[in-house]
């Protein structure tokens, strides 16, 4: 019998919906996704899309959703009083639940939707994040999960916020939508290939244009932008760029550590402000092993020489990320979740 699954993807930055696509081509199932995005132009077969309401956005005539006790004393993370966008989007994920009988529901994330589908008493797979997450909100989400998938290594990195659950927490390694591309053959080591790929997220970041020029300027190397600044190109395949280059400079997203993983990168990794600490907890771990030169904020254009020449004569043993097998893993645990043994 084909499973029947949920999922919710959070519509901030681009690797919610990146870790879904990934991890979706490993599921026989039929799988319903709800969010804020816009439906992909290209889903995995058997993968249908719901749009939600945005609940943040500020509307005539009602509280602006940040002054509406969006935390409901602290209970929660985002909940505001009397907005129609939130109470229109939990409602919507209600009434769809309630049309059929639904094996497991992912959760990429949010605690709201989290307790909300397990009040409905369905199971739910909470995707887990990096950094400190040890306030009331997320130990609740936490505790209402059936099952935590922590997409990283837990040899390099085991908050101590889920040792409480360790019994349901699984440990994927870090998911790659490149995970299955062939790697293109390198010709040298760092030093010699003379570029650098500066390849930015979807979450954002401070930088800006002319820190970067300066920081090409002060090594005498070609450096490329991509996404990395507001005024930036982006490229949605950055593949060949990651694979090809001599140094990435990265953020310390999980999905942006997983595609360095698995195109083997030598990277200087730069953790962006984000809730939570959430990415210089992962900029830590990469550090701890070896894994990429990391400095915690954009350095002055005079440290880049010594920073690259740093990077350069690094032989990271990437395959400690463990991004070989991580999506299939993922998957491998959802279905357990979706049809428990007896």
């Amino acid at each position: 019998m084909t499973l029947r699954i949920g999922w919710y993807v959070h519509h901030h930055g681009g690797g919610h919906l990146a870790r879904m696509l990934s991890i979706a081509r490993h599921l026989d199932a039929e799988i319903t996704c709800f969010s804020s995005l816009p439906e992909p132009e290209t889903l995995p077969a058997g993968c249908s899309w719901i749009v939600l309401e945005r609940d943040d956005d500020v509307r005539a005539g009602i509280t602006a959703p940040a002054d509406a006790d969006p935390t409901a004393g602290g209970l929660l993370h985002w909940a505001p009083l009397g907005h129609p966008g939130h109470l229109g989007r939990l409602a919507a994920i209600a009434a769809t639940l309630s049309r059929s009988p639904w094996d497991a529901f992912v959760v990429d994330v949010s605690v709201e939707v989290a307790v909300l589908v397990r009040l409905l008493g369905i199971r739910t797979v909470v995707i887990a994040q990096p950094g400190r997450r040890d306030d009331v909100p997320h130990r609740l989400g936490y505790r209402a999960a059936t099952t935590i998938l922590a997409p990283w290594p837990r040899a390099l990195l085991q908050p101590a916020h889920l040792d409480a659950m360790a019994d349901k927490v699984v440990y994927t390694g870090g998911i790659s939508r490149f995970e299955h591309r062939p790697r293109p053959q390198r010709t040298g080591d760092g030093a010699d290939r003379r570029d650098v790929v500066v390849l930015g997220g979807r979450g954002g970041s401070d930088v800006t244009d002319a820190a970067v020029a300066e920081a090409a300027a002060a090594t005498g190397l070609t450096w490329r932008n991509l996404g990395a600044t507001p005024d930036a190109p982006w490229t949605t395949d950055p593949w060949e760029d990651l694979t090809s280059a001599g140094i990435v400079v990265a953020w310390a997203g999980q999905n942006s550590i997983a595609d360095l993983a698995v195109a083997g990168a030598v990277a200087v990794v730069i953790p962006q402000d984000r809730p939570f600490s959430e990415q210089l907890e992962t900029a830590h771990a990469v550090e701890r092993a070896g894994l990429a030169v990391v400095v915690t904020r954009w350095p002055p254009a005079s440290a880049w020489p010594e920073l690259i020449e740093d990077a350069a004569s690094l032989h990271p043993d990437w395959s400690q990320w463990q991004v070989e097998g991580a999506a299939a893993r993922a998957a491998e645990a959802i279905r357990a979740t979706a049809s428990p043994r007896p």
